[in-house]
């Protein structure tokens, strides 16, 4: 009786076993590429069979590197879109005069864990006019193309994290805005800043002529760090190096620009406090 109740124990537990084993990942939930982003809107894009979702990773815009994240999804299935060619173009309107600002749209037209990175770079708050980003969509599931229209609100930050300045080797206006880092910590900490030059009112191409170097300080204590790496250009205006931060409280990050040997600007600077 023993054996025989034995016998059916092993036989149940490989069977359970044999139910897990047969499952794939395939069978397990799918996580919500959207968790932890905040939605801006949702809209349907007229011409383009599509409706989209718009999200940023902060409950706030501000002035400086934003990064979007947008879904798309087709307008009558709801079936997601994942092959798709999106253009911004962000507008501030002034009354008198309207400008647009710098920005990146996403690398690919393959959607990345079902999402479209792009990001702006807001020059200025909302206090000085109306923001819209208009977000043109070419589904090419169905081949068609069209575009939507959204309201912006920028607020400034408490510490900001974009600059600017005329450089003093060939008198053209640099904007430079902080990427990272955007979660500080006590230690060795990626530092990118994004670099764009104004040619129009209408166009900020990314600039990779500068050389950066840096030392970070802090103020209070009067001391720096060791081990800081020069951010150098990473592609699409980008610098990238590292910084130290060897405790908690208020750094500032002062910057030098150099074009070859010529120096561009001296007086720069970011604050990050954690």
């Amino acid at each position: 009786m023993k054996k025989s109740l034995l016998t059916l124990l092993c036989l149940a537990l490989l069977y359970n076993l044999s139910l897990l084993s047969s499952c794939t990942k395939n069978d397990l939930p799918e996580t919500d590429p959207t968790v932890g982003l905040t939605k801006l809107t949702t809209v349907y894009v007229s011409g383009a069979a599509a409706k989209i979702e718009v999200f940023t990773k902060g409950a706030f815009i501000t002035t400086g590197y934003t990064q979007f994240y947008i879904a798309l999804y087709d307008s009558i299935s709801g079936k997601r879109i994942e092959d798709a060619h999106i253009h911004l173009m962000p507008m501030m309107d002034m009354g008198m005069m309207q400008h647009s600002a710098p920005f990146e749209n996403p690398v690919s037209e393959e959607a990345v864990n079902h999402l479209f990175a792009c990001n702006v770079v807001f020059i200025m708050a909302s206090t000085a006019g109306s923001w819209t980003l208009q977000i043109q969509v070419h589904n090419h599931a169905a081949d068609k193309e069209g575009l939507i229209t959204i309201p912006i609100t920028v607020i400034e930050p408490v510490k900001p994290t974009i600059k600017s300045f005329t450089g003093l080797h060939d008198g053209g206006k640099y904007f430079i805005s902080l990427v990272a880092p955007t979660l500080p910590k006590v230690g060795i900490n990626d530092f990118e800043i994004a670099v764009y030059r104004k040619t129009s009112m209408m166009n900020f191409p990314a600039d990779s002529s500068l050389t950066i170097s840096f030392i970070p300080e802090m103020p209070t204590m009067g001391h720096s760090s060791p081990n800081n790496i020069n951010p150098v250009h990473i592609g699409n205006g980008h610098y990238k190096g590292k910084v130290n931060f060897t405790m908690t409280g208020l750094w500032r990050l002062n910057l030098d620009f150099l074009s070859g040997a010529a120096i561009a600007d001296t007086t720069q600077s970011f604050d990050v406090e954690f």
